[in-house]
């Protein structure tokens, strides 16, 4: 199993386990399935509105309309996914793997969109579905101009897919193309699923901040407390835990007696009540 460390800011690496090809294989085809299931019940509701005799449908342009519609959730279903679920999708969550920034914090919304506009297995598989479905409609007289179309099409598509499998297999981080251009890693989750991977945590209304210095680190900063006070506590690393908040200490002039895990975890509530105020 492959091992990502991750430099935080506070010169303070961090380990995460790399999502392992076959899981982010296993994800992908579960997805899959889902969405091919929902293209054929969305089809054979499109296609009882588009015969539906109540339904005026003179104009081409609505039954285009009404398709889109259908295709939209299709199509958009890996960032909706990823961005409401933090990192996941069914197949990912399924699978315990999630999406991360390179930090090892949470991913924002852009770097969900940029691996999204970049999943060439998704692309590669659209090209293959669409020249199958091209062929089967072509005349017989056609079939062999079909064919030759067909067969450059899915070794582009098998190019896209190869170049995906390569990166992942081969990468430092195992990124496909997606995540390098993103500053993603994809990674294994805790199975117990018992940590919180946000930098959110509840914080009573009336709550009172003990360290507002804390609003002077930047959001990538909170996302390397956050990772580290996850970490330390899962390994019971009280050594990481006390490097962490002394550097903090000494970057924001804050004096405290507090242990280094109860110091974290106030800083990271000072942060959400602080934050939102």
């Amino acid at each position: 199993m492959a091992i990502i460390k991750v430099q935080t800011n506070f010169n303070i690496d961090l380990e995460f386990e790399a999502a392992e090809f076959a899981r982010r294989l296993g994800a992908w085809l579960i997805d899959l399935f889902i969405q091919i299931f929902y293209l054929i019940i969305a089809g054979k509701i499109m296609g009882s509105i588009l015969n539906g005799r109540s339904v005026n449908m003179d104009d081409s342009y609505d039954a285009w309309a009404i398709s889109l519609l259908f295709f939209l959730p299709f199509l958009l279903y890996h960032p909706v996914m990823e961005i409401t679920m933090t990192g996941q999708s069914i197949g990912k969550k399924l699978m315990k793997i999630r999406v991360v920034n390179e930090n090892g914090g949470k991913a924002s919304i852009g770097q969900y969109l940029i691996r999204w506009l970049i999943r060439t297995s998704d692309v590669a598989l659209m090209i293959i579905v669409y020249y199958i479905i091209l062929l089967s409609s072509t005349s017989a007289e056609y079939v062999g101009q079909a064919a030759q179309q067909v067969a450059q099409a899915m070794g582009f598509a098998l190019l896209l897919l190869l170049i995906d499998i390569v990166l992942v297999v081969a990468s430092k981080k195992t990124q496909r193309l997606g995540d390098l251009l993103a500053g993603t890693i994809v990674i294994r989750t805790n199975p117990k699923g018992n940590i919180n991977d946000t930098v959110f945590l509840e914080v009573a209304h009336n709550y009172i901040p003990s360290f507002p210095q804390i609003m002077q680190l930047s959001d990538r900063d909170i996302n390397s407390i956050k990772s580290i006070l996850d970490t330390s506590r899962k390994k019971g690393d009280f050594q990481l835990a006390a490097m962490a908040s002394e550097k903090i200490k000494n970057h924001l002039k804050i004096e405290s007696t507090l242990s280094p895990f109860d110091f974290l975890e106030v800083v990271m509530k000072d942060y959400n009540y602080l934050s939102t105020k």
